[in-house]
Parts: structure tokens; C-alpha cells; sequence
């Protein structure tokens, strides 16, 4: 990373001012001093959109001159504490700051990367800090500033980080699929590599580095890696893993394994291709003919593996979405808990924690353009006659399970009046009620037994899942509970 110091040191110092996320000292060594500025900047740097702010030793105020230090904090203790570790534990959040010695062709520079804050303003003892000026006042001492960053920081999102930084535009192109990007958002590919990085950079997918370089941006990355082993761990663990049990448990023997490398985007058809290809099929008994369709509905596959991919938690290391295909059933699971309850994730609108990412993915037509598309998928489900799926939430997980043909006899009493209550929000959010004959032919009982989706909605109103859309007047319909 060296000649990008030295890149990033130039481009700092050509800047007419120093700004209020960027300081130069010569040999500045006291500890105090320092840990109230690395706060100032770091809270700077947010307020003016910065992802980082800079701390260089060894660079003259006024002229911006190299003229070498003989500050090191590498070396320097502060009672029997190593430095950086010293000003590590006096910050808080603390911030992912680095020390680089940086061997300047004018001198020997310490360079001090400070990463802006992203929850809450960075203190220095507990006290937050902000630069105005040459002043380093305490924030709280300036209520517009203070209001400023805690909104600067609200939309802050995983998105906007850095994948990969310094690359050349050969080295973007390297590692990012784009001409799945053009083709997908039905864009010409434009004649020259650098009209490829301009429309790559007006989407938010790679940005300007120093020295002409580029950074390749999470959202880049994560929709468009050619292989995402390229990337930190971080994100490739982020890969969406496919795994096929010979049997109904995790017991049953893997048949098929597949640690996806792509990215999402570029990635999407030729994941559900592949499972596409290993479902098992089911005969399904149209108006006139026999039809063989495969175990579960394909638009169903598409809209939860797009769900699941769109909704995770992306600061959750070390996890990605999970599919897993068993005997009877089909698991979809992504790290982070809904921000949706789970019984309201029909009738509302959907909350994703990754904006850009979905607005993208809609926009190329892997997921549905308004909603959540769990409506659709239930809608399918109904026209199977299948057991409704299940939505669970767990600590740190979203799971969705998708099951394949059973009767209603083959239900348990708790899937039918889970399935009860989804045709219940279907039917209300068509602007209809769900009645005893419309329960029948969703789970397909005949008329002359009508007294099992009876019992079924008798169970469903005691335990409040659903009610009344008229209580003087009982057989006219239901409604879910919180209609």
C-alpha cells in the first residue's frame, strides 16, 4: 500500500486549506492532544460526507511542504502502554484507525487513517470532539453540529464501504462482471473502459480513489464479483451456499454442495437454474389434464432466494444465505432478524436494511418492483394446495420454509391454522373475506365436508389469528386479527 500513500499523502497535501478532516503536524507527540483530535477529525470527516479523515506527521501547516518527522507512534509508550493501543482504549466507539509509516520521496511521513463514525460520534474519554476551524471544541458545545452528525450518520449503510481500494480501471474490470451489469439493466456497453468505470461509477458500484485509482464499493462487489474470493473473507462469506440432503434431516447423506463464487446479481439465474434442475417433480391435477410441475413453485424459489439475499443483516460476519433442499421440504435462511413482524410480512411494506441493493436488483427484474413478492408466493402456494410456508425469526436469523404436497389430512393442526390465517390476509388484502367455502377449496375438501375448514377456523379464532369481519353477523366472513 505504500504508492498509495504516497498517492493519498499528494492528494492531501494539494488541497488549498486544510480542511476541517484533514490536519498536518510535524513531530506532535502529545497523547491528550492526539485522542482529541483523532475525535474532532473522525466526527469531521462524517459531517462532510468523508469516509475517512487524515492525521499526517511530518508536513509543514502553512505550505503543506514534506519536511519529515520524528514522531512514532510505534515506538512511543504512555505509562506501560504501547501508544496505539493506549489511544485505542481512550477512543469510543473505537475506531479502526491506522498507523502507516509512509517513506515520502521528501521525507519520512506517519500517516493516521481515521474511519469516520458510523453509530455514534467518536469521543475521546468519553467526550466527543468536532473541528471547527483550527478549534477543536467539545461537540456537545455546538447543538447544530451535534444534530448535523447524528443525522449524517442515520443513513449510513454497508453499501457505501469499500470492497477493494487503489485498483487500476484494468483491475476493476478484472473484478467485476460488467457486462452483466449492462445487460441486465438493458444498457448498451458503452466503447471504452472509461465509459464502462463512468456508468459503474454513477451507480454507486466502484468510486474514485487517488493517484487515478478506483475503490470497488460493497454494492459492487457483492452484485457483480466475478468471484468474491477475490474480496476480504468478510464478503466472500457473504456467498450464497446451496446444499441437497437425500432425506427429510441433516442426517441424510449431501448430495450436492455448492459454495457460490459470483455475485448476486451476476450469480442469479444460474443459481436458480441449478436448483431449478434438482428439484423433485410433482403431478399436479389441472382442470383437464395431468400436469407435472416440480416439487415447489418456481416463482416462489425466485422471490425468497431474492428475499433473503435483499433483507440480510450485511454486518453479520461470517454468514451468508443458506438454501437447503430436504426430501419434503425446502429452507431458506439469511443472517439478521426481519425488521417486519413476521405475521405482517404479507400486507406490509417491505423494510430492508440494504436500499441500494434492492432498489438495484428490482430494477433488473429479480425480485419483485413493489412489495415484498411474499403475497405472490403464498398467492402459488394456495394454487398448489400446499402447506402455507413457515417464517421464523430467530436471534440473528430470517428463515423461510417452503414445503412441498401434503393433504389436509397430512397437516398438523398448527399448518393449518397458519394456513388459515395467510388466506385470510389474501383474501382481505384483495379487498374480499375469507369464508368457510373459499378455506375448502384452498385446502381442496369437498363441499360435503365443509366441517373440517369449519374446525379449522373455529381453532384460528381461539387462538386469535383471526376475527369476525362482522360480529352481528358471524357467516359473513373473516378477517385477520388486525384488520
Amino acid at each position: 500500500m505504500s504508492d498509495r500513500d504516497i498517492d493519498l499523502i499528494d492528494d492531501l497535501r494539494s488541497q488549498t486549506t486544510e480542511t476541517t478532516w484533514l490536519e498536518f503536524k510535524t513531530n506532535q507527540g502529545d497523547g491528550e492532544k492526539i485522542g482529541k483530535l483523532v475525535s474532532a477529525l473522525s466526527n469531521a470527516a462524517r459531517l462532510e460526507g468523508k469516509e475517512s479523515a487524515f492525521l499526517v506527521w511530518g508536513i509543514e501547516d502553512q505550505s503543506h511542504d514534506v519536511v519529515g518527522t520524528t514522531f512514532d507512534p510505534f515506538s512511543k509508550t504512555i505509562g506501560s502502554q504501547v501508544f496505539e493501543l493506549w489511544l485505542r482504549n481512550k477512543l469510543s466507539p473505537a475506531p479502526a484507525f491506522e498507523f502507516r509509516a509512509v517513506n515520502h520521496p521528501g521525507g519520512r511521513l506517519i500517516l493516521l487513517e481515521i474511519p469516520a463514525p458510523t453509530m455514534a460520534p467518536t469521543a475521546f474519554e468519553s467526550v466527543a470532539y468536532i473541528r471547527v476551524g483550527s478549534a477543536t471544541p467539545k461537540l456537545t458545545d455546538d447543538p447544530y453540529r451535534y444534530q448535523a452528525l447524528i443525522e449524517k450518520m442515520r443513513p449510513y449503510t454497508w453499501e457505501n464501504g469499500n470492497a477493494a481500494t487503489y485498483q487500476t480501471a484494468s483491475e476493476v474490470l478484472e473484478l467485476l462482471d460488467y457486462p452483466s451489469y449492462f445487460s441486465l439493466t438493458k444498457q448498451e456497453l458503452p466503447s471504452s473502459p472509461e465509459g464502462i468505470l463512468e456508468k459503474l461509477e454513477g451507480e454507486r458500484l466502484i468510486t474514485k480513489d487517488v493517484g487515478g485509482r478506483w475503490n470497488v464499493l460493497n454494492l459492487g462487489a457483492i452484485l457483480f464479483a466475478r468471484n468474491l474470493d477475490e474480496f476480504s473473507q468478510s464478503l466472500s462469506r457473504k456467498a450464497v451456499r446451496f446444499v441437497r440432503y437425500d432425506g427429510a434431516d441433516r442426517t441424510a447423506t449431501v448430495t450436492h454442495r455448492q459454495d457460490g463464487k459470483r455475485g448476486y446479481a451476476c450469480g442469479f439465474s444460474g443459481l436458480l437454474s441449478y436448483i431449478n434442475g434438482l428439484l423433485p417433480q410433482n403431478e399436479y391435477i389441472g382442470e383437464a389434464l395431468r400436469e407435472t410441475h416440480p416439487l415447489f413453485p418456481q416463482l416462489s424459489i425466485r422471490e425468497l432466494v431474492a428475499n433473503a439475499l435483499i433483507h440480510q443483516d450485511m454486518t453479520i460476519t461470517g454468514a451468508g444465505p443458506l438454501i437447503e433442499l430436504f426430501a419434503d421440504r425446502m429452507e431458506i435462511t439469511n443472517p439478521g432478524r426481519p425488521l417486519v413482524a413476521i405475521d405482517r410480512m404479507i400486507d406490509q411494506p417491505p423494510r430492508s436494511r440494504n436500499e441500494a441493493l434492492a432498489s438495484l436488483m428490482r430494477r433488473m427484474g429479480m425480485c419483485e418492483e413493489q412489495g415484498s413478492g411474499l403475497d405472490k408466493v403464498f398467492s402459488e402456494v394456495e394454487m398448489f394446495q400446499l402447506p402455507a410456508p413457515l417464517l421464523k425469526a430467530g436471534d440473528a436469523s430470517m428463515q423461510v420454509v417452503l414445503y412441498g404436497p401434503r393433504t389436509f389430512s397430512e397437516m398438523s393442526p398448527e399448518e393449518r391454522v397458519r394456513a388459515c390465517y395467510f388466506h385470510s390476509v389474501l383474501k382481505f388484502m384483495a379487498g374480499d373475506r375469507m369464508r368457510n367455502t373459499s378455506l375448502c377449496e384452498r385446502f381442496g375438501i369437498a363441499s360435503k365436508n365443509a366441517a373440517q375448514a369449519s374446525a379449522v377456523i373455529k381453532k384460528a379464532l381461539e387462538e386469535n389469528f383471526i376475527k369476525y369481519a362482522d360480529e352481528d353477523h358471524p357467516r359473513a366472513g373473516y378477517y385477520p386479527w388486525w384488520a
